[in-house]
Order: C-alpha cells, then sequence, then structure tokens
C-alpha cells in the first residue's frame, strides 16, 4: 500500500506577509505539496484579497482556492508586540514570502537582514512591481502595469484598434509560478550543500512575463524588428488560428513543424501544397500567411467541430475547441485528471477549484483547507507553536495586536 504523504514538502513551514495574487499565489502552491503557510494578516482587515470579486451574497469565491491550504494569523506588524511575535515565527520558519514596496520591512525592523540574525537558514522571497533595485523600484506595482511595460500588452490586439491587457490577472499568476519555483531551488541550495545558507530571492513581476518572450529580444536584437500586436500566432507559424466550423463552434488549429503542415495538407487532399513555392515550407508560407490561413478557414467550414477534431485526432494534426467554463466543467478528459475537485467550504457547503498540478507518483499533494477565515488560527500557531498561555493570547486581542 501507498503511504499517506501530504506533499513532498511536508515540514516546510512558510510566512506569508504577501496580499492579493502574485505571491500569495506562490505561497499557495508551496502548501498544495505539503509546506505549513502561515498568512499574516492585519488583524479587522485581512488580505485584500478578501473583498475582491466575485462573489456569492457576501461570500469572495476566489478566497477559498486562491488561499487553500494557509492558516490564517492577525498580526499588526506596526506595532513592537506584533514585530516581537513575527521574529519568533522566523525563528521556527523555513520561508517570508512578502510583497511590500522595496524598503518598507526594512523601515519596520524585520527585514531580510534584521530577520536573517533571527534564523541564519532563512529564506525570503521578494515580490515588487519592479524589483529590489533600479529607478522604478519605488514604484507601486500591479499586475496589469507591469504586463504592459513587460512588453507583453504591446503584442496584443489589432492593427488597427488599441493593444488589450489580458482579461484576468495573467501576469500575477505566472509571477506565482516563479515565486514557488525559486522557494524550492532557494530550499534544495540550503539543504544540500555544506555551505547552504539562508538568502533572499528578488522577483519583479514584469520580469515573469519578460522572461517567456525570448523570441522579441532575437528578433529585435539581430534584425531590429519591432514585433507589432496581431491576433493569434502570426508571425511564427503557418497555417495558425482561430476557424469557425460548419456548426458555428470555433477551434484552434496550429502547425508548428513543416511535418504537421504536411499531415494536415494530406488530411484536406491538398498535397499539392507540399510541392507549391508558396506553401512548401514555413517560411514561405508565413510570407503568404493570409492565403495559406484561407484556404484552411474555407476547408474547416466543411466540418462540424466534432466530426473535425476526430478527423485531424486521426490524422496527428493539433486542433482544439475553444471552451468556455461550461464545456470544462463537462469535458471527461478533465473529470478523469481531477482538474476540477470539490471541497467542503463552512457556509457555502460544497465548491469546486482547481485540482493539483502537477501530479506526483509517490508524493501528491492534497488540498487540506480551503482559505481560511480573518484569524482562525491564532490560538493554534500562538499556543502550539509560541507557547504564549491564554491570558496572553486575550490581551494581544484586547491590544488589537492580533
Amino acid at each position: 500500500m501507498k503511504k499517506t504523504n501530504f506533499g513532498p514538502l511536508s515540514g516546510v513551514r512558510i510566512l506569508d506577509l504577501s496580499t492579493m495574487i502574485a505571491a500569495p499565489f506562490g505561497a499557495t502552491l508551496l502548501g498544495d505539496f505539503g509546506a505549513e503557510v502561515i498568512k499574516v494578516e492585519m488583524p479587522g482587515k485581512g488580505d485584500s484579497l478578501r473583498g475582491m470579486g466575485p462573489f456569492h451574497g457576501d461570500e469572495p469565491l476566489r478566497w477559498p482556492g486562491l488561499a487553500r491550504n494557509k492558516k490564517s494569523l492577525t498580526l499588526d506588524l506596526h506595532t513592537k508586540e506584533g514585530k516581537e511575535i513575527l521574529r519568533k515565527l522566523a525563528r521556527a520558519s523555513d520561508v517570508v514570502i512578502e510583497n511590500f514596496r522595496p524598503g518598507t520591512l526594512e523601515k519596520w525592523g524585520i527585514g531580510y537582514e534584521q530577520l536573517k540574525k533571527e534564523n541564519p537558514n532563512l529564506i525570503m522571497t521578494r515580490v515588487t512591481g519592479y524589483g529590489q533595485t533600479g529607478p522604478n523600484a519605488p514604484k507601486a506595482g500591479f499586475g496589469t502595469p507591469a504586463t504592459a511595460y513587460s512588453g507583453f500588452t504591446y503584442l496584443h490586439g489589432y492593427e488597427d484598434r488599441p493593444p488589450i491587457s489580458p482579461s484576468f490577472s495573467l501576469t500575477d499568476y505566472i509571477t506565482g509560478i516563479y515565486v514557488a519555483f525559486a522557494t524550492v531551488t532557494a530550499l534544495y541550495y540550503r539543504d544540500t550543500n555544506e555551505e547552504g545558507t539562508g538568502q533572499y530571492i528578488d522577483i519583479g513581476l514584469y520580469e515573469s512575463v519578460f522572461r517567456l518572450m525570448e523570441f522579441l529580444v532575437a528578433e529585435y536584437d539581430q534584425n531590429g524588428t519591432i514585433k507589432e500586436r496581431s491576433p493569434g500566432l502570426s508571425g511564427h507559424s503557418s497555417p495558425a488560428g482561430t476557424f469557425q466550423t460548419k456548426d458555428g463552434h470555433w477551434i484552434v488549429l496550429v502547425t508548428s513543424s513543416d511535418r504537421t503542415f504536411e499531415r494536415l495538407a494530406h488530411a484536406m487532399n491538398r498535397a499539392d501544397m507540399l510541392e507549391d513555392e508558396r506553401f512548401y515550407t514555413n517560411s514561405v508560407r508565413l510570407q503568404n500567411f493570409d492565403l495559406t490561413n484561407g484556404i484552411v478557414a474555407d476547408w474547416v467550414k466543411t466540418f462540424n467541430r466534432d466530426d473535425l477534431q476526430k478527423y485531424l485526432d486521426e490524422h496527428g494534426v493539433p486542433v482544439s475547441p475553444i471552451y468556455s467554463i461550461k464545456d470544462i466543467f463537462e469535458d471527461e478528459h478533465y473529470k478523469q485528471r481531477e482538474n476540477i475537485i470539490e471541497v467542503d467550504h463552512p457556509r457555502l457547503g460544497k465548491v469546486k477549484m482547481p485540482g493539483i498540478v502537477p501530479k506526483f507518483s509517490e508524493t501528491p499533494g492534497a488540498v487540506r483547507n480551503v482559505g481560511p477565515d480573518l484569524g482562525e488560527h491564532n490560538n493554534e500557531i500562538l499556543c502550539e507553536l509560541l507557547n504564549y498561555s491564554e491570558e496572553e493570547i486575550a490581551k494581544l486581542k484586547e491590544s488589537k495586536i492580533i
């Protein structure tokens, strides 16, 4: 029998001082794989994400999933007593994750160098809009402006219309993945090297998206090309794009290699295109992008969506329906992969949220609890971890320190 395991990060303790999405999402990913995540929130207020939509009545619907696998401790870090409690927690923790503006924690006396005196092995992962250094470091950092600063927004939309931003907090979530990756990398170094020690990690929101666009750097550096906005994958592969089927559905089809286009050409009964100087390689198809896409669009319109999917799957041509969330909820593959799971909520009953990604064969993660109520774990953390008495905790509450 396989042993019960709460994840490969069981035994790691993280103090999550961050708010909203990017850094907190990174902490959540670490919590999914077993880390104990103590979310430190302002008494009476909590993370501002608690007040962000959508809602069901008065219940915020993002909170249960985005803050899952965390314990909530209320703590006013502006007070002397609150800072002292944080220092005690730092001594007993492996990681601090924060996203205050550069210099804020230092001003409060709980910056990296100050906490490292309490715990030399401590790792601090710091997320800001523009990083800890550089002329823009002091600026407020939010995902949508950071996306524009990264060069990503410039690429999206139509030439005759304004550039468009992603319809959700894409940069924040991508940054959260970097937070998790960087944190476990630092933990690995600390725990596997003789000279391994704590360190701090500096992540700018804009950098997480900019890092994904090496093609943009290469093309401008070598060709002097400023890539302009366009829909779809134009400039990389041809044919590629969004096409409508006979029954009115939308699909995405892309041929990212000449071998893939060869399979598509045979599927369309257009083997002649493989000898045509306008279509026989990806580079020439890109020069005739609209013509190539037009041929494919006309052919796609002769199929209903499901029939097209089955036919192109048989020919090894990458195609996918463009799914709504309703389609996703009804899809059998999503169900078998447990991409959507159902967990208990104290007021909503059952709630659905994304499952654990990726899947580990021996040490799978788990959702142990939904996003906690504000201060839900105050007594547990202060009593069991820091040995505060009930009387001491009562005084902290009375003084609004917790």
